[in-house]
């Protein structure tokens, strides 16, 4: 009975062990840990980044490659940019907005004058301003066959200006003539006095952007310009203040005023009528300069002005009478050289290069 009951008891499987306890095996762990010494650091490190690295390079690759396509992508945009630039600007001349945008951020040259490259934006800038204001005020279409005419004539104005203002700027840089912020600022409030442009920059803004299409900083750099030419030949001509001295220092010596004014006044309409204006003038009155007018208003009847420098010419005045503000008066003009008088000889030495072609 004993041993059926033995047969019947299943024996014990020869692989199961006696588990061993945490902390036998936790030893067990340690002692197969490699040891690491201040002689074996550097080995243990490399071994660590090296199976690492398998990793990483396929990153270090993608990025790679990711950037050479970019610069690759960038370095053709900027290829396709400045072809479609030159295109449109050198061979068919567009003035669009888009391109006269890029002009003022790159220094596109139109022309070398001299030493001096002309930027085509100033050429734009003459361009468009012409075209805005025959196309809204004078409602003139540029596409048809006589508004092609009168542009290309226009063309070839705008690009003897800009090469104009080129001479004029290297003749202030040799002779030190400059024109300030404040020099444009005084002239444009000397005008504003006048009321011819608006009483405020709102208004004028308005203005401008309507006739002309410019903004007032536009205004401001023509303006500048303007009064650059304008003190260049006032630098240049001494010939005409010496005259312009002369004739004050007649009048303060007793000559009468009509006397001096039929000798030395370039005025042909009044020098023989002792240069008297052969109209009243009031506060109002716009057909003067506006340097005239503050003159006359401030002097009294009998008064003479010292030498007033209008831009285009100098001026001597006098009041005749006045009465209820009503004024009667008399001016001794003497006008300056034309600004082609001095760039002549300078145009003869240093030609200036076109970069377009002027039949267009």
């Amino acid at each position: 009975m004993k041993n059926k009951i033995k047969k019947l008891i299943p024996k014990k499987p020869k692989f199961i062990r006696k588990k061993k306890d945490v902390a036998q095996r936790f030893n067990d762990a340690i002692k197969t840990l490699p040891k690491i010494t201040d002689n074996t650091l550097a080995e243990h490190r490399e071994d660590v980044l090296s199976s690492a690295r398998k990793y990483i390079y396929p990153l270090q690759h993608s990025k790679h490659r990711i950037v050479l396509v970019s610069s690759g992508l960038f370095a053709a945009l900027v290829i396709v940019f400045f072809v479609y630039c030159g295109l449109f600007l050198y061979k068919f001349q567009s003035n669009n907005s888009f391109l006269y945008g890029v002009t003022r951020v790159i220094p596109f040259p139109i022309a070398k004058v001299g030493p001096s490259y002309v930027s085509y934006e100033n050429y734009l800038f003459q361009l468009r301003h012409y075209m805005h204001y025959y196309e809204s005020q004078q409602q003139i279409d540029f596409s048809s066959v006589a508004g092609r005419e009168q542009l290309a004539s226009y063309k070839q104005e705008a690009l003897q200006q800009i090469i104009t203002d080129a001479y004029v700027k290297q003749l202030a840089s040799k002779n030190n003539v400059s024109v300030s912020s404040q020099d444009v600022n005084n002239e444009i409030d000397l005008v504003r006095s006048e009321d011819r442009l608006g009483s405020n920059n709102k208004e004028l803004a308005a203005v401008l952007n309507q006739f002309w299409g410019w903004s007032i900083n536009d205004f401001q750099a023509e303006l500048k310009q303007e009064l650059l030419a304008q003190k260049v030949v006032s630098t240049l001509d001494t010939a005409t203040h010496i005259r312009a001295q002369a004739a004050l220092n007649a009048l303060h010596s007793g000559v009468a005023f009509s006397a001096v004014a039929a000798q030395y006044s370039d005025d042909t309409a009044t020098k023989n009528n002792g240069g008297q204006f052969g109209f009243t003038i009031t506060v109002n009155t716009t057909n003067i300069a506006p340097q005239t007018l503050q003159t006359l208003l401030s002097l009294k009847a009998g008064g003479v002005s010292a030498i007033i420098d209008l831009g285009n010419a100098l001026e001597i005045d006098t009041v005749i009478s006045t009465s209820n503000g009503q004024i009667q008066a008399a001016h001794i003009l003497l006008n300056f050289q034309s600004i082609n008088t001095y760039i002549q000889p300078l145009a003869k030495t240093e030609k200036p290069y076109i970069y377009i072609n002027q039949k267009i």
